[in-house]
């Protein structure tokens, strides 16, 4: 098992990143995903720590059930990072339900996910490794330029309180060269075990073994058919961080977080095509776009040059105002004021 990190803790700039995440479930009942985007920052709890900080969820085109996940392809995945990279923002991992309802009433989920049973299932590490593999973590000191990842997994699942729980994790080097190489399978029955691929006159592969402790406390060397995936994953701890109150918004320094939430929130949402009835409404440029995330959506729905809502971006980015108050004095910000 991998004894060390490539990130040592997520934190969520704000409660109500995770919480708007949760309301497809909620209103559905059906699994769902998204894409964490942030930035890496030093986490000065640890020495030489690493903490991925996450601005905002992204949710791909998908096709979710209560009991599965089916990412789809997405055309407006450049758009995205392009929008995420002027707000500073880059993707820093994934997430994913599993929830099951246990009590509507009393609103508690099953706790499901344990040591009895299992943190990632086998197809779950997969799959986070051929994320990992996609977003190498890059190190000057490595032969080839990269070495492991920073992208990250969260699993928002029931508690032992059954309640909602938001569980980090990485998996390791290992897992990511096997699931690269195409040598790691899931288990059809038991989500719990990995299974190593044999070789066969298309593919060599060499042997996979593991340490396990016998029932007489001995340590002894098992062949990886089956693996048991919990030697593949990586805890990664999770805090959010309440940076702003319930009162609403403001222009102080707690006022750039949810005004950079909010628009990136709304842009991508308007990629999606899933801009509402409310992005006719309009007033104050900060009131709206921490209110209600109105004016990204209705100024890209224009299709304005890259440059206009480059500007708006920027302010947000360096927390500007008075690059904001510029920006609302040109003549898109105008238009959408009569509209």
């Amino acid at each position: 098992k991998q004894k060390y990190r490539h990130v040592d803790n997520i934190m969520f700039e704000n409660h109500t990143i995770a919480d708007r995440f949760l309301d497809f479930w909620r209103k559905t009942g059906n699994q769902h995903l998204g894409y964490l985007y942030g930035r890496y920052t030093e986490h000065k709890d640890i020495p030489l720590g690493i903490r991925a900080e996450v601005a905002a969820i992204y949710e791909p085109p998908q096709i979710g059930t209560q009991n599965s996940l089916e990412i789809l392809e997405d055309p407006k995945a450049e758009v995205v990072d392009e929008i995420a990279a002027k707000l500073g923002l880059r993707k820093v991992g994934w997430i994913f339900t599993d929830l099951v309802s246990e009590d509507t009433r009393k609103g508690t989920v099953r706790y499901s996910r344990n040591k009895d049973t299992y943190y990632l299932s086998a197809e779950e590490c997969i799959t986070a490794g051929n994320f990992q593999n996609q977003q190498p973590n890059i190190c000057r000191l490595s032969p080839d330029g990269h070495f492991g990842s920073k992208f990250v997994t969260v699993v928002a699942t029931g508690g032992p309180d059954n309640q909602v729980h938001f569980e980090g994790y990485q998996v390791s080097n290992q897992c990511m060269a096997l699931v690269r190489d195409e040598c790691l399978l899931p288990c059809r029955d038991a989500p719990e075990l990995g299974y190593a691929k044999e070789s066969s006159s298309e593919q060599y592969v060499p042997d996979v073994f593991y340490n396990d402790i016998d029932k007489f406390g001995n340590e002894i060397t098992q062949l990886a058919r089956p693996l048991p995936v919990e030697y593949l994953i990586i805890d990664v701890s999770i805090r959010c961080a309440r940076l702003l109150s319930a009162g609403g918004a403001g222009t102080g320094p707690s006022f750039f977080p949810r005004l950079r939430l909010s628009l990136i929130r709304a842009a991508l949402g308007l990629v999606l095509g899933r801009a509402t009835h409310t992005e006719k409404r309009a007033g104050n440029v900060f009131k709206n776009i921490t209110e209600s995330e109105i004016p990204v959506v209705t100024i890209l729905r224009l299709e304005p040059p890259k440059s206009c809502i480059s500007l708006l971006l920027e302010a947000v980015r360096t927390k500007n105002e008075e690059l904001a108050q510029t920006w609302k004095k040109s003549e898109q910000w105008a238009t959408i004021e009569q509209l």
